[in-house]
C-alpha cells in the first residue's frame, strides 16, 4: 500500500513541478510550454516513459521481487519544460525564477502537508501520537478502529508527500544536466566554461544522475527529514 502510495504521489508532484516550471516561464512573457499545453497538472503532458513510470516503478517496487540496487530513491522526472530564454525581458534573470519554480513547487507541497499534519496533530484526539508514530515508522494500525485507521492513513498520505516532494527539492537543485541546478551554474559561467558544460554527453549526465545523486541527496535528506520531525514535535 506504501509503495503505491509513493507512486502516485510521485507522478503528482512531478507533474506539479513541471506545471510551475510553465506556469513562471508564461508569467515572465515565454509562453512555449503553455501553447503547448503544459500548464496543467494532467501528468499525460509531463510523463516521461523512464524518468515518470519506469525508474520510479522500479525504484519502488522493484524491492519486492528483487531488484534493490534503486530502493529507496523516491525521485524521477518528467519531460522537460520548453523554455526560450530570448522571450523574457531580462534573460538570466528569468530563466532563473522559472528554474527555481520547480523546486520550490516542491516545497510548497511540503509545507502544506505539514501544515496538514500540524492541524491534525492539534486538533484530533491523540493526534499528535498518531502523526509523530506514523512519521518515523511509515505503517498503519490495522487493528485501530475504521474511523482512526482512516485517518491514519490520511497522516500516511501527508508525510510520504514530504518525504517525496524534500527528495525531489535535493534531487533538482543537483548541478547535473538537465537537472534544475544545472541550469542556475551555467547561468553563472563564463561563455568558455558553459561551451564545455554544454557538450556533456546526455548518458553521463544520467548516469552521474542516478548513481551520484543519490550519495548528494543522502548529505541532505536526513538533516532535513529531521527537520520536520522536530516541527512535528514542537507543536
Amino acid at each position: 500500500m506504501v509503495g503505491v502510495f509513493e507512486f502516485v504521489l510521485l507522478i503528482f508532484s512531478l507533474s506539479f513541478h513541471e506545471c510551475a516550471h510553465a506556469w513562471m516561464a508564461s508569467r515572465l512573457g515565454d509562453q512555449t510550454a503553455r501553447m503547448q499545453g503544459r500548464v496543467t497538472l494532467n501528468p499525460m503532458n509531463h510523463v516521461d516513459p523512464i524518468g515518470t513510470l519506469i525508474f520510479p516503478a522500479i525504484a519502488i517496487f522493484g524491492p519486492m521481487i528483487g531488484i534493490g540496487m534503486f530502493a529507496g530513491l523516491l525521485i524521477g522526472w518528467a519531460k522537460p519544460t520548453p523554455v526560450i530564454t530570448r522571450n523574457f525581458k531580462r534573460i538570466v534573470r528569468d530563466d532563473n525564477l522559472t528554474t527555481l519554480a520547480g523546486p520550490f513547487s516542491n516545497m510548497a507541497i511540503v509545507l502544506a502537508a505539514f501544515i496538514v499534519l500540524a492541524v491534525i496533530s492539534i486538533a484530533a484526539p491523540g493526534g499528535h501520537e498518531m502523526v509523530l508514530d506514523t512519521f518515523f515508522e511509515n505503517t498503519l494500525n490495522m487493528d485501530a478502529p475504521a474511523t482512526v485507521e482512516a485517518l491514519q492513513a490520511f497522516v500516511l498520505i501527508a508525510i510520504l508527500a514530504i518525504e517525496v516532494n524534500l527528495s525531489l527539492f535535493v534531487f533538482n537543485l543537483i548541478p547535473i544536466p538537465p537537472l534544475d541546478g544545472s541550469h542556475l551554474v551555467r547561468n553563472m559561467l563564463p561563455y568558455n566554461a558553459v561551451q564545455v558544460y554544454d557538450r556533456i554527453p546526455m548518458w553521463v549526465s544520467y548516469l552521474l544522475m542516478i548513481f551520484l545523486g543519490r550519495y548528494i541527496m543522502d548529505l541532505f535528506i536526513a538533516p532535513l527529514h529531521a527537520l520536520v520531525g522536530l516541527g512535528l514535535k514542537l507543536v
